[in-house]
């Protein structure tokens, strides 16, 4: 799950990471009276679930609580566009009011799973501000990996060893490294996958201070974080997406124009890359379950149909604990209910109660295409989706 930059801000905050004051509005109005309260200067910035917005106009200076609410409206309302959002863009419903800052210097700091290592990581570059993937490819040298065991958290010594390779000393040293170890803390502490400052501002004083926040958590355990849990903003959200949620289905909006309804999530990928290897590209990942009911895959034909980029749907199913005949009653019945379904279906029926599914296909007054293979039903999905049946 993500959160905003103010929510970030809020919860680093409980683990002793300095940030600027600052206060978040939805109206012009109100950026004026919090710039005010900020002594006359701030910055106006977007909330959105995606980095990159100061380049897509998202954030803004304002020298004077006037322009503040001038840039607010420019702001507020405006479909952001960064290199995260893609070319559709997100709407902006809140902006960030913060106190300007004297930079002096930019950092980047984050701390992260790194699976290769098995092992949370600092990661920290001296290249803050920056894409840290842009920095990665071009200059790879400029990256700094700290690993650190989960169960003990990041020791002072790792920390001090950081900013030294950052180039920080002194009072500097002194606050960076304190920062790290409280970052950490706040990773471990709240389940999250990401924890990340960029950027991490040096002052003329040499003081510290995190001028951005992004964290993102693990699903599975915001069981434990009801406070964390209810910062979610399901307006950020693809509503396909939330709408599976609702039924416990794990889908996944993507690009694509071919549907996908698979069971298992092994099987799920491979369907997307057997996809992409005829050619086209999967609309979605769809994972119904292993134990599919009857109401989940009438609910996950239902919410594959309705992204209006699907030009085809390949429904393949291994039926272990799940019975194919019980697949096959679901997409007959969602057809039926929906009524005039637009586009071509192939299925891919194989293991338990096969035989029943495929007579339940049968005797459907929909005209499915029934393939024999998994390269097969790829074949026969990307053709239909070019109109060749």
């Amino acid at each position: 799950m993500k959160i905003h930059e103010y929510q970030a801000k809020e919860i680093l905050g409980r683990y002793g990471v300095a940030t600027p004051k600052g206060q978040v509005a939805d109206s012009p109005e109100e950026v004026r009276r919090i710039c005010q309260e900020l002594g006359g200067k701030c910055v106006v910035k977007a909330q959105i679930h995606a980095g990159g917005r100061g380049k897509g106009g998202g954030v803004k200076l304002a020298g004077s609580p006037a322009e503040a609410e001038e840039k607010a409206r420019q702001i507020l309302g405006m479909q952001l566009v960064t290199p995260q959002t893609g070319p559709e863009g997100q709407k902006v419903l809140t902006v960030l009011v913060a106190e300007q800052q004297d930079i002096a210097s930019e950092l980047y700091l984050a701390v992260l799973l790194d699976r290769g290592e098995g092992k949370p990581i600092v990661m920290a570059s001296a290249a803050g501000g920056m894409d840290i993937e842009t920095v990665a490819e071009e200059t790879p040298e400029a990256i700094i990996r700290q690993p650190f065991d989960p169960h003990l958290g990041l020791q002072p010594f790792q920390a001090r060893s950081v900013a030294k390779r950052l180039g920080l000393y002194g009072k500097t040293a002194r606050q960076a490294t304190k920062l790290m170890g409280n970052l950490a803390k706040a990773y471990l502490g709240t389940d999250a996958s990401l924890a990340e400052i960029n950027p991490l501002m040096i002052n003329a004083d040499g003081d510290v201070m995190a001028l951005d926040a992004k964290m993102t958590f693990d699903d599975n355990a915001l069981f434990r974080h009801k406070d964390i849990h209810a910062m979610r903003d399901l307006a950020e959200e693809n509503a396909l997406e939330v709408e599976a949620g609702e039924f416990d289905l794990n889908y996944i909006k993507l690009d694509g124009t071919i549907g996908c309804m698979v069971n298992g999530a092994g099987l799920a990928m491979a369907t997307m890359d057997i996809i992409a290897l005829e050619g086209a590209e999967p609309a979605n990942f769809l994972d119904v379950g292993g134990s599919a009911s009857q109401e989940a895959v009438q609910n996950a034909f239902r919410i594959i149909i309705s992204d209006d980029n699907v030009e085809a749907v390949l429904i393949n199913i291994f039926g272990g604990i799940a019975r194919t005949d019980r697949i096959a009653r679901g997409v007959v019945a969602a057809i039926e209910e929906l009524g005039n379904v637009r586009v071509p279906v192939v299925v891919r029926l194989e293991g338990t109660n096969v035989k029943k599914g495929r007579e339940v296909l049968r005797q459907a007054d929909f005209d499915f295409i029934v393939a024999s293979d998994m390269a097969d039903a790829a074949q026969k999905a990307v053709a239909a989706a070019k109109g060749d049946r």
